[in-house]
């Protein structure tokens, strides 16, 4: 016996590689909300595998090209109304919530474990602040000015 389908059922994605985010305005238009996969995504942006030990140094999701990616996405997303979360490490990093909010992200995934702390960090800043380190880091080109940005190294 069939069965009828909802036709109301939302229609999602993870995007988490470089051509994903390459094509985002195409796949916007198909889908109602995205998540974006940073540890992936990352990865396949820097060509890095992050679990051999010879060159796991070099994975850094705060890398110019990673958080231009990110950014481009939730820019693309927005503009078509679509809602964005992220999943992976970079949710649950304290000192990148300020500028996954100031860049728009609208929903964070993560381990329960972190949720207090980042829930305290969001309701301990303005979204004002959020936006001003968010536009300050998307101005750096380079991993350590970045770092001084998000680190005040």
């Amino acid at each position: 016996k069939k069965k009828k389908i909802d036709k109301k059922i939302k229609i999602g994605i993870m995007i988490e590689t470089p051509s994903a985010s390459l094509i985002i305005k195409d796949i916007i238009k198909e889908i109602d909300f995205l998540s974006i996969g940073t540890n992936d995504l990352t990865q396949y942006i820097l060509a890095v595998d992050r679990g051999n030990k010879l060159v796991s140094h070099l994975y850094n999701p705060l890398l110019p090209s990673v958080i231009k990616s990110i950014k481009k996405i939730i820019y693309e997303a927005h503009k078509q109304n679509k809602y964005v979360s992220i999943c992976g490490e970079l949710a649950s990093y304290e000192k990148v919530t300020l500028l996954l909010l100031g860049m728009g992200l609208d929903e964070f995934s993560m381990n329960s474990s972190y949720i207090p702390y980042i829930k305290n960090i969001i309701r301990k800043n303005k979204f004002k602040n959020a936006t001003k380190i968010s536009n300050l880091v998307l101005k750096q080109i380079t991993l350590k000015k970045i770092e001084k940005c998000i680190f005040n190294k």
